[in-house]
């Protein structure tokens, strides 16, 4: 009898120490996951929404891309990761100017986009030539490029950011729609400009009317065109609608059929944008893209109006790190200058 219950005994504490171990590694170990989540509620920066800003980094013009993050860095306390995107070669570049100047302490990765997803897709024009450069087809690839993010600011490299970063990225989005752009008719401001040097605005001056591919699609030549050098995209639409194989297939096309090109008044990578998303996009408040600063070396905003814009883009041949170009002050408040001495700007005295 002493036998048995020496060994009920003996069982009984067994079965009370595993009990126990299984309560401690429950406690114990489980919280390599509560851990992160006892920090997020702790600590309110780490709950704030990331907000992705892509921008590509294009070797002959980086202090664009410099000028352009540094502005948006300098007028935001939002938590901004910038996705560079560049081409191989000049992805060394673009990462030693970062992180030899003040803008190390930017949250930021760099992706190398690969042009051969192009091949076959670009039809060669020799009036344009800098219209074909592969990085100008990077917005096209956004979901390929930006994984983890449902909603994404895309902006062109010759842009400067005047407003807080935050009130762009809150721009609402309508169901169903992948993306924002700015209309080429929102700006009454601008409309003088456009009349006097000439510019495009509407679907004839992107597409080929005379072509039965763009009669077909029935959208009416004078419907207002938009420019897609700021955009506001959702990723899970973009990927539901598959937008990268709609524009592919308008390259393609092009390509074939001669539908549009860099003789027209936005290249070739606007029109098959305007294709693709014509009436299927949502706006954006138009002084968040105030454009058409490098048209003419000789039409002037007004100071005033500048000064209110939160977005300015130096859309067209005259690039403020050039020469002629207009309102360089206004750019160059936010140039850094390049620490390998590579890139520097073009003035007269120069």
């Amino acid at each position: 009898i002493f036998f048995f219950a020496s060994v009920n005994q003996i069982l009984l504490l067994l079965l009370v120490l595993t009990v126990c171990a299984i309560l401690y590694n429950k406690v114990h170990q489980m919280p390599s996951a509560l851990k992160n989540e006892t920090v997020d509620l702790e600590s309110p920066e780490e709950m704030e929404e990331e907000i992705p800003v892509v921008i590509c980094a294009a070797a002959g013009r980086m202090g664009a891309t410099i000028a352009a993050i540094s502005s948006i860095y300098s007028n935001t306390e939002a938590n901004v990761l910038f996705y560079i995107v560049g081409l191989k070669t000049a992805i060394p570049h673009i990462r030693k100017w970062i992180e030899n100047s003040k803008l190390k302490e930017i949250k930021f990765k760099v992706v190398e986009f690969n042009p051969m997803v192009l091949k076959g897709k670009i039809r060669q024009d020799a009036s344009r030539p800098e219209l074909l450069q592969p990085l100008n087809f990077v917005r096209f690839y956004l979901p390929l490029l930006i994984q983890k993010h449902e909603k994404v600011i895309y902006l062109d490299d010759d842009i400067i950011v005047q407003g807080d970063i935050q009130e762009l990225y809150d721009t609402k989005l309508a169901p169903g729609h992948a993306a924002a752009f700015s209309d080429d008719c929102d700006l009454p401001s601008t409309h003088e400009m456009v009349r006097s040097v000439g510019m495009q605005n509407t679907y004839m001056g992107f597409l080929d009317y005379r072509k039965q591919a763009i009669r077909d699609l029935g959208i009416s030549p004078s419907t207002c065109s938009f420019n897609p050098g700021v955009i506001v995209a959702n990723m899970t639409e973009w990927k539901h609608q598959r937008i990268t194989k709609q524009l592919e297939k308008w390259m393609q096309r092009n390509v074939e059929e001669n539908l549009y090109s860099s003789t027209l008044g936005g290249g070739v990578a606007t029109s098959p944008m305007l294709i693709v998303f014509h009436g299927k996009y949502s706006a954006i408040n138009p002084m968040w893209h105030v454009r058409h600063l490098g048209w003419s070396p000789d039409t002037r905003y007004s100071e005033h109006f500048l000064q209110e814009a939160k977005l300015l883009h130096w859309n067209g041949r005259y690039k403020p790190w050039d020469y002629p170009s207009v309102h360089t002050d206004l750019w160059e408040n936010w140039f850094i200058p390049d620490p390998s001495g590579k890139f520097k700007l073009t003035r007269p005295d120069s």
